[in-house]
């Protein structure tokens, strides 16, 4: 029996191939999920790993067992997945590990409409029967299988993405991208085909096995190519997105990183000025900035758990324009609620376009506070570690304490939160205040308390 406790995670599946699962066990996690989502059709896309092919063909065996018309849509971006579910209002799934090492593979799944399943909307009934069926073998094939087709989606995809941000208009543009070897390379040329951008391509070459650096540009050794370029050439801008293309990083024309936070609160802005009144979502992480820049463009923030599931049932509950995270998930109601790193990436290129000056002036408005970013601490006992963390700013003064997610500390001056990783014995410290020194400080006392 395979150990699904160790695959199936709280979003999606994801484990190292074949040691912690191969096709075999793909095909019956088509079969669930063409059961769980009694679909009659679904959509299929991978990105550029090795083992995502078969993987994904097995899937699509396992749902056409199931009686699915299997729609298969082969190489692309996460995104270019939600799109072909949210165009084409099929259930759908998708083959990648994002940045994960080239050895780990995964699948994310939606229902139609790019609608996320997680751990309470269908992963854990998905994850139920495939245990059931690998204990007492699969049920047979129905009567009526369903078909196999292909499509391609990436020019449609191209297509309505460019139509929900005017480009043509803008000054000519130096961009150089760093694709990581990920589905940026497969997806970068043509979203950007024909606008008045000079691409600049680094490591476009789909390659799984990641010979570059790891496709995970939240780390900042995964930027210092790009970095080095953008300072090099005198680009514009350098932007980086991660191994399926679901997120996008930015530095500005001296190599500098964009926060997400800078980011998520420019998009607010201007997408604010496409529906006024709106509301934006941001998660607990997010720099007080968001928040601020949202009311002062008429938007009402809302503030929201960490996590794609928590950000999109807000979205879908609030009827939000966008939505973003400091992780660099942006998310728009034009785009079914759905993340998508191209169109935030889209937004940048167009505001920094529509005006003469550099990015790192462009961004000063929505870059206002000194912060820490991410720091994780091993720790072996994590409850134990926050519960003393929290008994030391309870009683403080001036302090006040939530528990939305993780532990947040908030005072007129500075905020920090503490979180346990779901996967690792972690503790994240995110802090953020009005000048560096009051962060440094604020660090050195939370983080005194965690490593004791």
């Amino acid at each position: 029996m395979p150990d699904l406790s160790r695959i199936v995670k709280a979003y999606d599946v994801r484990g190292v191939v074949p040691d912690q699962w191969d096709e075999d066990l793909a095909e019956l996690f088509g079969a669930a999920f063409a059961e769980v989502t009694e679909a009659t059709a679904v959509v299929i896309g991978h990105d550029m790993r090795p083992s995502s092919p078969g993987l994904s063909r097995a899937f699509g065996r396992g749902a056409a067992a199931r009686g699915a018309d299997v729609t298969e849509i082969g190489l692309c971006s996460t995104d270019q997945l939600y799109y072909a579910s949210g165009a084409l209002g099929l259930p759908g799934a998708m083959f990648t590990a994002s940045h994960n090492p080239a050895e780990y593979n995964g699948i994310k799944m939606c229902r139609a409409g790019a609608a996320p399943i997680g751990q309470d909307s269908g992963l854990a009934e998905i994850r139920a029967l495939v245990e059931r069926w690998a204990d007492e073998g699969a049920p047979e094939p129905v009567a009526d299988r369903g078909s196999i087709g292909q499509r391609d989606t990436l020019d449609d995809y191209a297509a309505h993405l460019r139509s929900l941000v005017d480009l043509t208009g803008i000054r000519p543009l130096k961009v150089v991208v760093d694709a990581g070897n990920g589905m940026g390379g497969h997806t970068v040329p043509t979203v950007l085909a024909g606008l008045p951008v000079e691409l600049d391509a680094l490591y476009f070459e789909l390659d799984g096995t990641f010979p570059n650096h790891e496709a995970n540009p939240l780390d900042p050794a995964n930027i210092v190519d790009l970095q080095a370029r953008v300072r090099a050439t005198g680009a514009d801008i350098g932007l980086a997105f991660d191994g399926d293309a679901d997120r996008c990083f930015v530095v500005d024309e001296r190599g500098e990183p964009v926060p997400p936070s800078a980011i998520t609160a420019l998009v607010a802005a201007r997408e604010l000025a496409k529906a006024p009144g709106s509301a934006v979502i941001h998660n607990l992480i997010t720099s007080w900035t968001v928040a601020e820049v949202v009311r002062e463009n008429g938007g009402t923030p809302i503030r929201t758990r960490v996590g794609h599931s928590f950000i999109k049932a807000e979205m879908a509950r609030t009827g939000a324009i966008f939505g973003g995270e400091h992780s660099a998930h942006y998310y728009f109601r034009d785009f079914w609620n759905a993340d998508t790193g191209m169109l935030a990436a889209l937004h940048v290129l167009a505001a920094l376009g529509e005006q003469q000056g550099p990015l790192s002036e462009l961004v000063v408005a929505y870059d206002r506070y000194a912060s820490s970013g991410e720091i994780n601490s091993r720790v072996d006992d994590q409850a134990g570690r926050a519960a003393a963390v929290r008994a030391a700013y309870a009683d403080r003064e001036g302090v006040t304490l939530d528990e939305l997610d993780g532990l947040t500390v908030t005072s007129a001056d500075w905020w920090f939160n503490l979180r346990p990783s779901n996967t690792e014995p972690l503790l994240r410290l995110n802090i953020e205040a009005r000048d560096t020194a009051t962060v440094e400080k604020i660090r050195d006392e939370v983080l005194a308390l965690v490593r004791a």
